[in-house]
């Protein structure tokens, strides 16, 4: 039977025409089976309503063996592709929005990238066109997994979804929803805030102070920022950290940016730590 999917798998990466029927495995999860691309695999599982989202979730989850990667919306300084979702083939689907888990940062060589090791489930809140109608998913999916260099991958899946569906959250895409960042003022006090923003733009090197506040209990900090589709915004660095959960980055705006550009955008702040994340949308004045 493992022989048969992984055949099933293999024929729809390579067609891409076709879709991977729905499947449950033997716990009851909805899911798909595996699409196998290169040094990776693809599937699309889903259930009910969960505490931050109600109505039918999805999730894309990817896994990888160790040292590969795969990457954020956002791929980061040093180049990437960043994962493409096309629901367009999908029947009774109002709306599906991919949430985007809280990402890392990867340095090596080439500079910085961001995105997602060994394993990620990126999950999409589904809306029916008619909510007494099951759901039918049709993804094609575009991603890039990468180790010391980046090859596009992709996967075709097709996964149907019962009206006001009972089943069960699985255990991986909960985790996913967890780690989501969500907008400051809704913010828990687990998740970090953006204090100040401090702009310096008529110096010799124009740059922005971002200063945040994390739980004192956190040991890891990070922050990525993005523009308006079409702005680049480099990755921001760290370059105070108090050791009281006040920790400043510095946005290096000297190079490759458009200062007047980048003045009139609203700009989206992420932070992760290791207790929690948030988000939230800034201007440069």
């Amino acid at each position: 039977m493992k022989q048969f999917l992984t055949s099933v798998a293999l024929a729809v990466l390579c067609l891409g025409t076709q879709f991977v029927e729905t499947a449950f495995a033997a716990t009851g999860q909805l899911s798909t089976p595996w699409v196998e691309g290169h040094n990776s695999r693809v599937r699309l599982i889903a259930g009910g309503s969960t505490e931050s989202i109600s109505g039918l979730v999805a999730g894309v989850e990817v896994q990888m063996p160790i040292g590969w990667k795969t990457y954020w919306r956002s791929p980061g300084d040093a180049g990437g592709v960043p994962p493409a979702f096309d629901w367009s083939k999908s029947k009774n689907l109002a709306k599906a929005q991919v949430l985007y888990p809280a990402p890392q940062r990867f340095t090596d060589r080439s500079g910085d990238t961001v995105g997602y090791k060994d394993m990620v489930v990126f999950p999409v809140q589904l809306v029916p066109a008619d909510p007494a109608k099951p759901i039918e998913l049709r993804l094609q999916f575009d991603y890039g997994i990468c180790k010391d260099i980046c090859i596009p991958a992709e996967a075709a899946l097709s996964l149907t979804i019962a009206a006001n569906s009972s089943t069960a959250v699985p255990v991986q895409l909960s985790a996913a929803l967890d780690s989501v960042p969500r907008k400051a003022d809704d913010a828990q006090s687990s998740r970090p805030s953006l204090t100040r923003v401090v702009s310096e733009l008529g110096s010799k090197r124009p740059h922005v102070l971002l200063e945040t506040e994390f739980p004192t209990e956190a040991t890891h900090f990070d922050a990525f920022v993005e523009g308006p589709p079409g702005l680049y915004v480099p990755l921001p660095k760290k370059t105070t950290d108090k050791g009281d959960g006040r920790v400043t980055f510095d946005l290096d705006l000297s190079e490759g940016v458009d200062i007047e550009e980048i003045k009139d955008a609203t700009l989206l702040l992420t932070l992760v730590s290791d207790t929690g994340q948030s988000e939230t949308a800034f201007n440069i004045r």
